[in-house]
């Protein structure tokens, strides 16, 4: 099964999509399926709220994209696993797994491909929002949001009594942090990923903080991680860059970069965390 995308993944999209959306005229729409559509009873009541509409700026919360529409309302996106959002010219073939084509009147389509079928799109008015997807409202601590004071964020690890790995992963405490990212962060601020988040010291909340800020950020300067296990591509189908940059992630057996010892792993709720032998 394909791994879900992280936040550094979900934000690419948005700032491509943000800065090649922005003013065009939705021309058509076009679902294939009701696959995407669960919000709806058919296709037309869907592509009916985009035809015509102009787009506005592309925003972000947690890991759905929020496309600002003319008139008030958003078109709403959730990609699932291995989904891609692209830009295409109208005139090239349609791939197999396309749930959604989005035309322009100049600049040509928006594709959503989803060949495993967990995305969602809809469209909202902007003060609905919150109603339809509730759990928005939940979110914790947006790295790429405003900047987080460090108190606000020892504030959240100390005042908690969980394992890292689990605090991590939380989209109530960090928003948007799967197994790629976490396990990244425990180890360059080297610790473990059944730490209890309430033992830390003041140093070690501080090297946490540090680790948490610069994954996410490298990672969105490297476009992204694409492996095997999850082929990320960005707007313009080109992969990201951060795998060849991943310390411990899908690394097992190799030699860690910080002891030469290979890198350990182990399965942890049915999922494989990686980690070296220097966290502690």
């Amino acid at each position: 099964m394909t791994v879900a995308y992280e936040l550094p993944e979900i934000e690419i999209i948005r700032r491509d999509l943000d800065r090649d959306l922005s003013g065009r005229k939705v021309k058509s729409a076009e679902a294939s399926s009701m696959t995407l559509l669960g919000r709806y009873h058919n296709r037309k009541s869907f592509t009916s709220g985009l035809v015509g509409r102009k787009l506005d700026s592309v925003k972000r919360i947690g890991l759905y994209l929020v496309i600002g529409l003319d008139g008030e309302d958003l078109l709403v996106v959730q990609m699932g696993p291995g989904s891609s959002l692209r830009r295409h010219p109208a005139r090239d073939a349609v791939e197999p797994g396309t749930e959604l084509t989005i035309t322009f009147t100049q600049g040509g389509q928006m594709r959503l491909v989803d060949p495993e079928g967990g995305s969602e799109a809809f469209v909202v008015g902007a003060d609905e929002l919150m109603t339809e997807v509730p759990d928005l409202a939940a979110l914790g601590i947006d790295t790429v949001g405003e900047p987080i004071p460090l108190n606000v964020f020892a504030g959240q690890v100390l005042g908690r009594e969980m394992e890292l790995k689990a605090l991590l992963t939380d989209d109530s405490v960090i928003v948007g942090l799967g197994d790629i990212y976490s396990d990244e962060v425990l180890f360059h601020a080297g610790l473990l990923y059944d730490r209890g988040s309430a033992t830390l010291s003041t140093q070690e909340v501080r090297r946490l903080y540090r680790a948490l800020i610069e994954t996410v950020h490298d990672a969105i300067k490297y476009r992204g991680t694409s492996i095997e296990s999850r082929p990320f591509v960005d707007v313009y189908g080109e992969p990201g860059d951060f795998g060849i940059h991943l310390a411990v992630y899908g690394r097992a057996g190799e030699l860690s970069p910080r002891s030469r010892a290979p890198i350990q792993r182990v399965k942890l709720k049915g999922r494989w965390v990686y980690y070296c032998d220097t966290q502690v």
